[in-house]
């Protein structure tokens, strides 16, 4: 009988659809966790087509080049340690999210994913099979209760392998970040281990992949429930847990426990991680964003810094006649203090163009001559339109700047500051700006590739918000102070609160009233806006898909 084992948790970032960078990654964590000692290495969920797929697992071929690259995967275990893999797999027609045990140059073992999400962001009863309550999966002589993912959330089929004599829990996940999520993930293993008194191991993936963030901070838990390892956030790593047979079952010997920081060097992180991976992922060279003078452009310059290297991130001021001297200032002393390349472009003679060119049909109604909003949008779009033109010429992709509290009230432009093809603070809230800057100014992130020490001048913090399209315009002029505003959006967005709930906390009936009538009519615009980092509970997007089309009023 076995009693000790060496298993590694092989916490590696994967690509969607890399097939061979993937198997590669599996390979190099194989052989790191040999000179471990290695009797067997666990990794995420779908770790050998990335995750999530979506629709591009539903290909034929793509299912066909999985199933050799994980038949080449077993061959090679014949001799080393075993391989626990993620992979989509099919079995009698169907297609599963599968757990595969490759051992003894064979898959020793299949075991299918039987909780799928279909909820948020996930959607996987769309592309997958639900599979049969699992059986504990023989290796070594040690009964091993493999889950995959959702199946730890819900007690059904942790008693299933309980009672089927599993000994020790292994639960491999693609479980992305969000705000808390991490008390949430632990409460939920925690409540498991209560119900069967199982010891506890957890492999989460950790990688950007498009607009979803996969922190890492895999762990182990003791059949008590007390924490025995915990691996890094925002980064990989190959970690050996030692285990030993008592009298009471299976025992981990106590390893590292790296602190699973939360709150904004979480936020931060997630944002540096989400777009380091879209950029280099999708082969940009760098970014390139508009550089206003205010806080949204700052602290993305600052993360795209950070994510990328100074030298790979180009910011852009494009003032007007209405561009304030502090503006002016504050952009190019934040572009100096990151060491970010920094141009000045005028828009002056794209107004002047379009003012002319227009002018002749604005002349036909009585008002056409009137400055507004039409006026105020052609600054933005001429801004869009120049960094798109500069992204076009020297292939830099164009960081939007635009924050969750502006794209939920269409507080933007479309084609004008909503251009670009990624956007670092889209789910994240305006007073939640204000304290990343200032917590960035105070922090240096672990693993950030920009300088340390402050990265804007204080004067853009403090100052108030302005788009700088006409003069002495100010943000509050046409919103509630953001501090109202974002305790409204988030009673609307993320608690899907009534009106009278929200009056309740204070706020004026008829302000509730409007920010909930701003929040659905811009809801045409947020379908046309670029994928970004999600951060909170409910992310616009795959997470809250409202009609555009939507007669329904608040009102009364």
């Amino acid at each position: 009988m076995t009693d000790t084992l060496n298993i590694v948790l092989a916490q590696i970032n994967p690509t969607v659809g890399d097939i061979s960078g993937n198997t590669g990654k599996i390979r190099a964590a194989r052989a790191n966790a040999a000179k471990q000692g290695a009797d067997l290495v666990v990794f995420s969920e779908l770790v050998v087509s990335g995750y999530p797929p979506e629709d591009l697992v539903l290909k034929p071929f793509f299912q066909d080049r999985i199933e050799a690259a994980v038949r080449e995967l077993a061959a090679e275990t014949k001799s080393g340690p075993a391989l626990l893999i993620g992979t989509p797999w099919r079995e009698d027609g169907k297609l599963y999210n599968a757990a595969l045990l490759l051992d003894g140059g064979e898959i020793a073992a299949v075991r299918l994913k039987h909780e799928l999400p279909n909820y948020g962001v996930f959607d996987e009863k769309r592309v997958f099979a639900t599979g049969p309550m699992p059986g504990p999966v023989n290796f070594r002589d040690v009964r091993l209760g493999v889950m995959v993912c959702e199946d730890m959330w819900y007690p059904d089929v942790t008693e299933c392998l309980d009672e089927s004599g599993a000994e020790l829990l292994i639960v491999i996940n693609g479980s992305p970040y969000e705000e808390d999520k991490t008390d949430h993930r632990m409460n939920q293993a925690v409540a498991r281990i209560t119900e069967c008194g199982l010891p506890m191991i957890y492999v989460n993936q950790m990688c950007g992949q498009d607009e979803l963030v996969f922190d890492g901070a895999s762990f182990v838990l003791a059949g008590d429930a007390a924490l025995r390892l915990q691996m890094p956030r925002w980064q990989e790593a190959v970690v050996t847990s030692a285990w030993s047979r008592d009298a009471d079952g299976w025992v981990c010997a106590k390893g590292e426990v790296v602190p699973a920081n939360d709150g904004l060097d979480a936020v931060y992180n997630a944002m540096t991680l989400g777009l380091r991976d879209y950029v280099n992922k999708n082969g940009f060279k760098g970014v390139i964003l508009g550089m206003s003078g205010g806080i949204d452009s700052a602290l993305t310059a600052a993360v795209a810094a950070d994510a990328l290297g100074p030298d790979r991130v180009k910011a852009v001021m494009m003032p007007s006649p209405y561009t304030s001297g502090d503006s002016l200032e504050d952009a190019e002393a934040a572009a100096d203090m990151l060491g970010i390349a920094y141009d000045s472009i005028s828009i002056g003679p794209a107004m002047e163009a379009f003012d002319e060119m227009l002018a002749p049909q604005f002349a036909q109604d009585s008002g056409g001559q009137d400055k507004g909003v039409t006026e105020e949008n052609i600054q933005s779009r001429a801004r869009g339109m120049t960094l798109m033109a500069l992204s076009n010429k020297f292939g830099h992709m164009v960081v939007s700047t635009g924050n969750k509290s502006e794209m939920s009230v269409g507080y933007a432009t479309l084609y004008g500051d909503m251009c670009g093809g990624y956007s670092v603070l889209k789910d994240v809230y305006k007073t939640k700006v204000f304290e990343l800057c200032c917590w960035r100014n105070e922090t240096f992130p672990s693993g950030a590739l920009g300088p340390d020490g402050p990265v804007m001048p204080e004067r853009i913090i403090s100052k108030p918000p302005s788009a700088e399209l006409k003069p002495d315009q100010k943000d509050e002029d046409t919103l509630p102070p953001y501090d109202v505003l974002d305790d409204i959006l988030k009673c609307l967005i993320e608690a899907e609160k009534g009106i009278d709930e929200i009056v309740a906390r204070g706020h004026p009936k008829e302000t509730v009233q409007r920010v909930w009538r701003m929040l659905d009519l811009a809801e045409y615009k947020r379908r046309q806006a670029p994928p970004g980092v999600k951060i909170t509970s409910r992310a616009f997007g795959r997470d809250r898909r409202y009609p555009i089309t939507n007669k329904f009023r608040v009102e009364g």
